[in-house]
C-alpha cells in the first residue's frame, strides 16, 4: 500500500525523524524513499550558487541521518517554487505518501506566510503525513483513526491496519465523535460497537489481522474532540480522512474553505499533538 515515499526536507523540523520511525514499521521497511530539497529562485547568480551549495548540504545531511539502504533511497535537488515542485515530484514518482514538516500555523497565518505544507495539503490528492515542529516524534505503536461511515474513514482504517501489520504491542484506537456543534462535550467513553455499524466492521477487520483495538466515543466539536482524544490516549500517529471536495476542473485552485481553516482536517493538522496522516479520497 505504501511503496514509494516522498520526503521533502528543508533542514528544519522533524520530517527526517518521522521517516526513521516509519521505516521501523515492518510493512514500510521495503518502501523506496525519494528525498527532495527545493532551492528557491534567487535574484543573482552568486546567490543562486550559494543556495545550491546549501541545498546540496541539506540533502546530503538528510540522507546521512536516515541511514537507509542505498538501494532504497534516491535524492532530488531542484530549483523552483517549493510549493509547486513538491506536488510535481510527487506526481513524477507516483508517491504513495508525502512526508513534510509543518509549522502548524493557523488559518490565514499560513496563507500570509506562503506556507509550503499548507499549499501541498490543499492541492495534492495523495496521502500526506504532516509533522509539526513543536511535537515529539515517537515510535509508532498506538495509531488512532477517526472513524465514521465515510469512504475517507474506511480508507484511513485500511491504511492504519497496513501500518500496524507486524508491529509488536501495536494498538488501533477507533475514535467515534458524535458532532455537537453547540460545543457541548462529554467525557470519553470506551464502548462495544453495535452490530452492523462502522465501528463493528472496523473491529472485525482489525481482528482478522490480529491487531488489538479499543473503541472510544465522545460528543462535541469534532476537531476539538479528535485532538483531545489523541492527546488523552498518548497516540503516536493520528489518521484522518480528508475528502477532496473540489471537482477535477478546479484542481489547480485552492479550496477556500480549507484555506480559511473551516475544515475538520485543517483544524486537526494545526492543533493535534502528534503527527497527522491525512488520507485523501476523491469526492
Amino acid at each position: 500500500m505504501i511503496e514509494k515515499i516522498l520526503l521533502a526536507v528543508s533542514g528544519l523540523g522533524h520530517a527526517e525523524e518521522m521517516l526513521k520511525m516509519l521505516k521501523e514499521v515492518p510493512s514500510i521497511q521495503s518502501a523506496k524513499v525519494t528525498v527532495l530539497h527545493v532551492v528557491p529562485g534567487q535574484t543573482t547568480s552568486e546567490a543562486m550558487t550559494t543556495k545550491w551549495e546549501e541545498g546540496g548540504k541539506i540533502l546530503a545531511n538528510a540522507i546521512q541521518s536516515l541511514n537507509l539502504d542505498p538501494s532504497q533511497v534516491s535524492s532530488i535537488l531542484r530549483q523552483g517554487d517549493p510549493k509547486d515542485v513538491v506536488c510535481q515530484v510527487a506526481d513524477e514518482i507516483d508517491a504513495d505518501l508525502i512526508i513534510m514538516g509543518s509549522r502548524g500555523l493557523k488559518r490565514l497565518q499560513s496563507i500570509l506566510s506562503n506556507s509550503v505544507s499548507q499549499y501541498v495539503f490543499q492541492l495534492s490528492s495523495r496521502p500526506m503525513l504532516l509533522v509539526k515542529d513543536d511535537i515529539y516524534v515517537k515510535r509508532i505503536k498506538r495509531v488512532m483513526v477517526a472513524i465514521d461511515n465515510s469512504e475517507a474513514a474506511k480508507n484511513c482504517l485500511n491504511l492504519a491496519l497496513f501500518l500496524l501489520r507486524g508491529v509488536q504491542e501495536g494498538q488501533l484506537i477507533l475514535a467515534n465523535v458524535v458532532p455537537d456543534l453547540g460545543g457541548k462535550a462529554t467525557e470519553t467513553t470506551e464502548i462495544k460497537p453495535d452490530k452492523n455499524s462502522a465501528l463493528a466492521d472496523a473491529v472485525a477487520a482489525a481482528e482478522r489481522q490480529g491487531v488489538p483495538t479499543r473503541c472510544i466515543r465522545s460528543t462535541g466539536k469534532p476537531g476539538e474532540q479528535i485532538c483531545r482524544l489523541a492527546e488523552e490516549f498518548n497516540v503516536d500517529l493520528l489518521l484522518l480522512g480528508s475528502p477532496d471536495r473540489r471537482p477535477s476542473i478546479a484542481k489547480s485552485f485552492v479550496d477556500i474553505d480549507r484555506l480559511i481553516g473551516a475544515s475538520l482536517s485543517d483544524y486537526v493538522r494545526v492543533n493535534a499533538s502528534c503527527p497527522v496522516l491525512l488520507a485523501r479520497t476523491a469526492a
